[in-house]
């Protein structure tokens, strides 16, 4: 079967499984070669730098590859560590990988296993695990990463407890928006502590089971979570914390559809808006107020503001990260966490709306290396954008997601304010 061959809607169903087995391993080829090209510009930058060119970091490679291949910062930097292991020290597993073996996912698995070994014993993990590409077949995630682990640690017993103690520096919590209202948080626990809260939470959720709950076993697990993190029962009351919810005066008074944007989460529907202001207000503790911000007619865009300090006042602040909701980078979506100045403040750039955009911390710092540019603007529906250029000159347009007309933001446990564009 040829390559860029489609298959007919009177094709049997043999001919369309084999097709999709045929278009995964072409993916996992793809895969194999975007790692040796990312391997060799890291190549060519370090040589580069060595001739007496800008030294560029990992991050910020890392985020050039995540743009290139429309991924996030971070999932570029995975991909640049991979590379850089598959393409130095693992040969196998990069045959594995180009062969339709190894999906990249898998062969990125095997890389972080090997990543504390030395060169020597991430060759002889290589051959020993991937020599042979029969063993291989049917293994899922778990099974490869359990058996690349086994592997390391026969090998280098220190290096890998070594890698175990370190990685208790990186317990986080995280939390994704899902679908239909709701979001995921994901705890990173030292396996010990992890063990405990599971056994605990399935302790209580057995005895609310056996109690005669409604609820099931799962949804009892996550609301005991809810209520020991908030101190508050989720099923009887709505939880005090700062919320802010932006929806039109449409939306909000008279019944429109037009949907809200619930900051932290994303769009939600009017009426599951509407249900939002109604719940709050109805419960005094919650303090519910309302906080006005206003529109250019007919663009939907936020009023300008500036200030003369170099750090973004609170205010303008909230402002900015209400109207930019994520990290502006493209593909990233990760949270906001610093308000940026566009164009540098040491190069004159003004502490504005205008001027100012939303980053995660990553893609802040990474702002600042060598050869990367941005610059504001408005497109041609009075929309703020931002033009990111990096240092291969490729450009990347990102447009602040629109806001409803008249809006008006719900917000929780904070004083009513008006956003002035003269504060």
């Amino acid at each position: 079967m040829s390559e860029g061959m489609v298959l007919g809607p009177d094709a049997d169903d043999a001919a369309m499984l084999g097709r999709m087995a045929e278009l995964e391993r072409g993916k996992s080829a793809a895969a194999a070669e975007q790692a040796r090209l990312a391997a060799a510009l890291e190549a060519r930058r370090v040589e580069a730098a060595r001739a007496g060119g800008p030294r560029v970091s990992r991050a910020a490679l890392g985020s050039e590859v995540g743009l290139a291949r429309q991924e996030s910062p971070h999932k570029g930097e995975r991909l640049m560590a991979m590379a850089r292991i598959l393409v130095a020290d693992m040969p196998c597993t990069l045959a594995a990988l180009e062969s339709g073996v190894l999906s990249e996912h898998r062969a990125e698995l095997i890389t972080k296993e090997a990543a504390c070994l030395s060169v020597l014993d991430r060759q002889l993990l290589d051959a020993d695990l991937c020599s042979d590409p029969g063993p291989l077949a049917g293994l899922g995630n778990a099974e490869i990463t359990a058996e690349a682990a086994r592997i390391a640690y026969e090998l280098d017993q220190q290096s890998v407890l070594e890698k175990m103690t370190r990685a208790q520096a990186t317990r986080h919590v995280r939390f994704r928006v899902n679908s239909d209202g709701m979001m995921s948080m994901t705890v990173r626990l030292p396996a010990a502590q992890g063990q405990l809260v599971r056994q605990t939470l399935a302790r209580e959720a057995a005895s609310a089971v056996a109690a005669g709950s409604e609820r099931s076993r799962a949804q009892v697990m996550a609301d005991v979570v809810a209520e020991r993190v908030t101190g508050r029962n989720p099923v009887e009351s709505p939880v005090p914390v700062t919320v802010n919810l932006v929806l039109s005066d449409e939306t909000l008074l008279t019944g429109g559809e037009a949907p809200a944007h619930l900051e932290g989460y994303g769009p939600l529907p009017a009426a599951v808006a509407r249900d939002l202001v109604l719940v709050a207000a109805a419960d005094d503790k919650a303090g519910a107020v309302l906080r006005r911000l206003y529109a250019q007619p007919g663009t939907s865009k936020l009023v300008a503001m500036e200030s003369t300090a170099r750090a973004f006042p609170k205010a303008l602040a909230t402002f900015i990260g209400l109207r930019d909701q994520i990290c502006r980078t493209p593909f990233c979506n990760a949270r906001i966490r610093h308000i940026d100045h566009v164009r540098p403040h040491a190069h004159h750039g003004p502490t504005s709306a205008h001027n100012g955009d939303g980053l995660c911390e990553h893609c802040n710092y990474v702002k600042e290396e060598p050869g990367w540019r941005a610059a504001a603007s408005y497109d041609r529906y009075g929309r703020h954008t931002v033009e990111l250029t990096t240092p291969t000159g490729a450009v990347y347009t990102s447009t602040a997601p629109p806001t409803p007309v008249g809006l008006r933001i719900f917000t929780r446990d904070v004083h009513i304010t008006r956003i002035n564009p003269a504060a």
